[in-house]
């Protein structure tokens, strides 16, 4: 078979998926991401279950993941140092999660080595898209990081915090009947 049928094929059978894609999920996602199962990928990497990851996720060294985790493309999960991700959170995209650094390494020449620490994300978070979390944080339970936040510091459970660095802006309320809401710090008001 010649290189160009076997593209022909490919992008018939590329076109029959989207549109199988579209019909039962209205979305259009990449050729892999429609070939491979993220729920799969996640047994493989021995995560929770009902656990999903992305096939753009790129993982490194010793990433634990709890059950019911959604984890979103373009991930970055750093487990060198460590790093432990609870149950019932959602990784969005282009989260980047961090157990080492190389800054004093590089500065120096060479002559500082690389840094690890354990990272951890509790349980029940939303690590909204494009996050960025440095070595040595947890993250507490129940706890929101808005968009775009550069989190430097360990957050407490229940906080939503944002920012570039990240602060604490508001406090995640779960009543009895599970009804959540947002209580925002009146400083951070509008």
């Amino acid at each position: 078979m010649s290189k160009k049928n076997i593209k022909n094929e490919l992008i018939e059978f590329h076109n029959v998926l989207r549109k199988e894609m579209k019909k039962n999920w209205k979305r259009s996602l990449p050729l892999d991401e429609m070939l491979f199962d993220r729920w799969e990928k996640a047994k493989f990497l021995n995560f929770g279950k009902k656990t999903s990851i992305y096939q753009h996720s790129l993982i490194y060294g010793n990433v634990k993941v709890g059950k019911n985790t959604w984890i979103g493309p373009f991930t970055i999960l750093d487990g060198s140092g460590g790093l432990e991700i609870g149950s019932y959170c959602s990784i969005s995209t282009g989260v980047q999660i961090y157990t080492h650094d190389t800054v004093k390494w590089a500065v120096s020449g060479g002559k500082h080595k690389y840094e690890y620490e354990k990272t951890k994300i509790g349980n029940c978070c939303c690590l909204c898209p494009n996050v960025v979390v440095k070595k040595g944080i947890k993250v507490g339970d129940h706890s929101v990081i808005a968009t775009n936040s550069f989190v430097n510091k360990n957050i407490p459970p229940y906080s939503i915090a944002a920012g570039n660095p990240a602060e604490i802006i508001g406090r995640v309320v779960i009543k009895k009947n599970g009804k959540v809401d947002f209580i925002y710090s009146k400083e951070n008001k509008k």
